[in-house]
């Protein structure tokens, strides 16, 4: 896999020429290019580590953002359902409030019923036409009763139509919802599969870095990230981008101890880019 990694970078370092090279002859000349010290086969280890910690940061992440996507969904969900509970509730309130009205209207009609028994009743004159005018009062009231019960009926019919396209909004709305919160569940179950495994092949990893060289890169990559292990290109640090001496490239490619850079304390790596810089 280092192998592959160094020949990819080779290509890419190389003015995007490819150089496709017998896989035993290509692997001869990323030995000359790249040195074979001591510290070849930690830095090895140091970047697949590297490569496994930022999937693994990445998938975290991912993780991370999957509630709050959840929390939309059910949301979005909730907020259209809360609108068809708005609107039952209007024309329920409109039932009543014609209801209300339907009684009151029966009230005056009882009320007319008894003036005019009250009516035949009476001797008098004046009593009479006291009578007639109490009538004629409440059936303006019922009039009017009637009126506002008809503009009720209306308002409750345009609910109603309101209420229905609010229904499918809502249906709709929530099996959108649910197929999304399904999806999610399922990718949330395959990443958290694919880091479980990522984990234990870490542990794996871990446990065949030099003891030094790993507190090294995992205080590294506590503080900077997923960029602990960087290539010298074209004489700068992969990181900060300091330009590195002579001396410290040569150093990085000897490969015979761990080489770091002065200003942000990343770990060094040789590069087929060094050979330019050092001319330079």
């Amino acid at each position: 896999m280092f192998e592959f990694f160094f020949h990819k970078m080779f290509n890419q370092r190389a003015g995007g020429i490819r150089i496709d090279l017998p896989r035993q002859g290509r692997y001869r000349l990323l030995q000359r290019r790249n040195g074979n010290g001591p510290m070849q086969q930690i830095i090895e280890k140091l970047l697949i580590l590297q490569d496994r910690d930022r999937r693994i940061l990445h998938i975290r992440d991912q993780l991370a953002r999957m509630q709050p996507e959840r929390q939309s969904f059910q949301s979005r969900a909730a907020a259209t359902q809360a609108g068809l509970e708005a609107v039952k509730a209007k024309v329920k309130l409109v039932e009543m409030d014609r209801k209300k009205l339907e009684l009151e209207a029966e009230s005056k009609k009882l009320q007319i019923e008894r003036y005019s028994l009250q009516q035949f009743q009476t001797k008098k004159n004046e009593e009479y036409r006291a009578l007639a005018h109490e009538i004629d009062t409440c059936k303006e009231s019922i009039a009017q009763l009637e009126d506002r019960q008809l503009e009720l009926m209306e308002q409750a019919e345009t609910l109603q139509k309101e209420a229905g396209t609010a229904t499918r909004q809502t249906e709709e709305t929530r099996k959108l919802a649910d197929g999304q919160l399904r999806e999610l569940a399922t990718r949330e179950q395959s990443l958290s599969d694919e880091l479980t495994a990522l984990e234990s092949n870490r542990n794996q990893l871990t446990a065949d870095i030099d003891e030094r060289a790993l507190r090294h890169y995992e205080r590294l990559l506590r503080n900077k990230g997923d960029n602990v292990v960087v290539g010298i290109v074209h004489g700068v640090c992969g990181g900060c981008h300091m330009r590195f001496p002579v001396q410290l490239m040569v150093s990085c490619q000897a490969a015979k101890e761990l080489v770091t850079c002065p200003n942000c304390g990343r770990i060094l790596y040789y590069t087929p880019d060094m050979d330019v810089a050092a001319v330079d």
